[in-house]
């Protein structure tokens, strides 16, 4: 009796109030938005279940980059420069999340390449100070997402591009999961490793979802780019997987956030590739 009274208090993982409070968590662990409780299982001050709450990351990707691409579109159709409009739009974009993962990327730029000790690049990481390759990081970061969101805006228009910036977002976020379920945590007393590794369950639905939210893209940019966004983003992944297992043993908070960056810019890349014509 008592086990059944605890299951029914905690809620299916699958129930439509588990998962309200999962993806409100989500919104507010990724964001600095004011998130209310939004179900009897919400709790505001409990960090996201990932093992459970990783398969809805993508999601609340979507809705966290649902600002950015309204800025998007409503600047675009003032007539302002395709530049000045990708800037704005990632300014927003960074507002929103507190520039959470990008962050991530200049601290691993920091720790990976300032240090030659696992130790040393620990402590660098968690320094919240930043460096020379720490800040060269978030300028070419900052720079190609912005020439390469202007460059979608400029061919595909402000459906095609609004579309673009949203389901690599999504998809980024899910690329992360799959990193972070794919390594242990390199600081046992981590923000990662408190929250939890996403399970293997999670981690395919979160790929699910991403790839689900790239799926209008072909009719913008035909097939062929989507393919290359999608094999660069699996490459440079795996390549950020070994490479920090090499340096640091695992993943931490902000080689999770710098895949989630590294993630964006290669789907955005390849979706900007103009194929050959012959």
């Amino acid at each position: 009796m008592e086990r059944a009274e605890t299951t029914q208090a905690s809620g299916s993982p699958f129930s439509p109030s588990r998962m309200i409070a999962d993806l409100a968590a989500l919104l507010r662990f990724f964001s600095r938005v004011p998130v209310p409780r939004l179900s009897r299982l919400d709790d505001p001050a409990a960090l996201p279940a990932f093992p459970r709450a990783g398969a809805l990351t993508p999601v609340a990707a979507v809705i966290l980059a649902l600002p950015g691409a309204l800025t998007l579109c409503v600047l675009a159709a003032s007539g302002l420069p395709p530049l000045a409009v990708a800037l704005v739009t990632i300014g927003v974009c960074m507002a929103v999340t507190g520039a959470l993962h990008e962050d991530g990327l200049a601290d691993i730029a920091d720790g990976f390449f300032g240090a030659s000790t696992r130790e040393r690049r620990l402590e660098i990481m968690k320094d919240s100070r930043i460096g020379a390759f720490g800040t060269l990081a978030l300028v070419i970061g900052v720079g190609l997402r912005a020439s390469l969101l202007a460059a979608l805006l400029e061919r595909f228009g402000i459906a095609g591009a609004g579309l673009a910036l949203l389901g690599a977002e999504a998809a980024s976020r899910s690329a992360m999961i799959v990193l972070w379920s794919s390594l242990p945590p390199a600081r046992p007393d981590g923000l990662s490793a408190a929250c939890g590794k996403p399970g293997k369950f999670a981690a395919v639905v979160a790929l699910g979802i991403g790839l689900t939210a790239l799926a209008p893209l072909p009719a913008f940019t035909g097939p062929v780019p989507l393919a290359a966004a999608l094999l660069a983003t699996g490459l440079l992944t795996f390549g950020l997987c070994r490479l920090a297992l090499a340096k640091i043993g695992g993943q931490t908070g902000d080689v999770l956030g710098a895949c989630q960056q590294i993630a964006l810019v290669a789907l955005l890349a390849g979706l900007a590739l103009e194929p050959a014509t012959g």
